[in-house]
């Protein structure tokens, strides 16, 4: 059976990494379904599949401990094309367990982690994930924008 990716993660691997310890990187935001590595000849990645928008609650948690949800709000905005979400992560933040976020790829020396997330109303995930603030607080808590995952 095909999985039906709601989620998905690829980090680019340069010739001096380890895809083991860069697989790691995955599990500091996301609870993947599938993970492999794809050889494209030129480059690598390693590539974290998931069918739930809930696998990112890792990812929901940071951004609170870290009080970046303004921010993560913005980039997530930014990234809405139709009905997915594409962000770029700074590789080395993520390898210490933080997010920081990133605008073009050269903002991350080693290769940008690239998020997409697929949904039919991208804003419902953004305000799960990053919802608006008051005085540094979240307005409101929405719950996972899935209720056909299980």
């Amino acid at each position: 059976m095909q999985l039906q990716e709601r989620v998905r993660m690829e980090i680019p691997v340069k010739p001096t990494e380890s895809e083991k310890n860069l697989a790691l990187l995955v599990e500091k935001i996301m609870e993947p379904e599938e993970i492999y590595s794809e050889d494209l000849g030129i480059e690598k990645k390693i590539v974290a599949r998931s069918k739930c928008i809930s696998s990112l609650k890792k990812m929901h948690y940071l951004l609170r401990s870290e009080r970046i949800l303004d921010s993560a709000r913005r980039y997530l905005k930014e990234g809405v094309a139709d009905k997915m979400i594409v962000v770029m992560l700074h590789k080395q933040a993520l390898a210490a367990g933080r997010i920081s976020f990133v605008s073009e790829e050269r903002e991350s020396p080693l290769g940008a982690v690239k998020l997409y997330i697929y949904h039919d109303n991208p804003h419902d995930v953004i305000d799960w994930l990053a919802p608006p603030t008051r005085k540094g607080r979240p307005v409101f808590e929405r719950g996972v924008p899935e209720p056909d995952c299980y």
